[in-house]
């Protein structure tokens, strides 16, 4: 019975052994057939809208007339007539330089005068007496004409001292400088007392302010899509060309439009790029010479351009695709081009249509022809007035602008 008892116990410990074996074995099983849940991706249905897309050009002001001070006589300083900085108009009063030393050169000029007309009184009555003596033949002919030498050589002196006289007046006025027009002065480089010498010494520089020179340079293919912008062909007047619009080192724009007035007649050989100048009117005197600002030319307009965001761009070997959830949500590669970028956007030229949905989060968690589950994104992909950097034309004068004035930047507005 003990035995039995024991057989009993062995047949039971099996049979426990094998059910909890296929009880282990189906669930293993199951956990292996299971697929894993779809991951989940941040998604935006884009939609076309108007955009306006811009070239800029860094640029720097420039004054129409730069005049430089300095002076046509040598002495000392006498007086400085304005303050540093100045506006001033034409014809005021600039420096004074000590006039004593001019005035005495007026005053023996003005007596050399007097006296040469004096002697051509002289010399005058001299001929008409020997002219009556000559008729009566009491002198001889040579006493006559030397009276007549006389009087030609003492009015030729009158002439020569009176000469004398008004380059000593001119001198005098050469000791008071005024403004050649209107304009700002600067900072001046002489103070009173100081010794200017003729033509040499620079006294300060005259700047013109109304209106405002805005100078940059073009590359070759840079000039031709101007042109074509523009709708500017090379031999018209520069002055049919559209404004511009101006936009300063703070991101403010310019409040009132510039005109194209100057294109250079030949490429620079050195560096291959071309001078191009618009005139801006600047009555407040915002702009000062030497700014550096962004000129501002329409490039092109679309009237149902789709735009992404950048995250969602992907990009090899210079060749750009998004990934876009198709009817039966899964992934799709889809390639793009893409030229222009509006701040965080990019401007799709080719490859979406409105209605397709663009995976902008979550990318890493997917791959092409897996099934994914797409939330849409609640917030706009972008700031519809926004405008930003543009990788096409990365330099914008062919020329090597420095690094914190990147040149030939695309940017554009909605």
């Amino acid at each position: 019975m003990c035995a039995l008892s024991r057989v009993d116990r062995c047949a039971a410990g099996v049979l426990l052994v094998g059910i909890c074996s296929l009880v282990l074995g189906g669930c293993g099983g199951k956990a292996q057939t299971q697929a894993p849940p779809a991951p989940e991706v941040t998604v935006i249905e884009v939609k076309g809208g108007p955009i306006t897309v811009n070239d800029e050009y860094v640029a720097q002001t420039q004054a129409p007339d730069t005049i430089e001070i300095r002076a046509q006589v040598t002495g000392l300083l006498e007086r400085q007539a304005f303050a540093d900085g100045a506006r001033v108009r034409k014809g005021d009063l600039l420096y004074v330089i000590d006039q004593r030393p001019f005035e005495a050169q007026v005053a023996q000029a003005q007596a050399n005068v007097a006296q040469a007309e004096a002697n051509l009184v002289n010399a005058r009555q001299n001929l008409a007496r020997n002219g009556r003596l000559i008729a009566q033949n009491a002198i001889s002919q040579q006493d006559y004409d030397a009276a007549v030498a006389q009087e030609k050589a003492n009015a030729a002196l009158v002439d020569a001292q009176k000469a004398l006289l008004r380059d000593a007046e001119i001198n005098l006025g050469f000791t008071t400088i005024r403004a050649r027009r209107d304009g700002v002065m600067s900072s001046s480089l002489v103070k009173p007392g100081a010794l200017i010498t003729a033509q040499q010494t620079l006294m300060d520089t005259l700047y013109s302010n109304d209106p405002m020179w805005a100078v940059f340079t073009l590359s070759e293919d840079r000039l031709l899509q101007l042109q074509k912008s523009l709708k500017y062909p090379p031999g018209e007047q520069p002055d049919k060309a559209p404004p511009f619009r101006i936009r300063l080192a703070d991101g403010s724009d310019y409040a009132l439009p510039g005109r194209l007035n100057f294109v250079d007649a030949a490429i620079d050989q050195k560096s291959g790029t071309l001078q191009v100048r618009i005139s801006l009117p600047n009555p407040d005197r915002l702009l000062r010479p030497g700014l550096f600002v962004r000129v501002i030319v329409p490039a092109f307009e679309n009237a149902n351009a789709i735009r992404v965001p950048q995250r969602s761009i992907r990009e090899l070997q210079g060749t750009k695709s998004v990934y876009v959830v198709d009817a039966d949500d899964k992934v799709q590669d889809r390639p793009v081009v893409a030229s222009h970028r509006i701040d965080n956007d990019w401007v799709i030229d080719k490859g979406l249509a409105a209605g397709d949905r663009v995976i902008v989060d979550g990318i890493g968690k997917v791959k092409p022809g897996a099934q994914c589950k797409p939330v849409l994104l609640a917030a706009a992909p972008s700031t519809p007035a926004a405008s930003g950097n543009a990788q096409v034309g990365a330099a914008l004068n062919g020329s090597g602008a420095p690094a914190a004035h990147p040149a030939g930047e695309k940017t554009a507005r909605k």
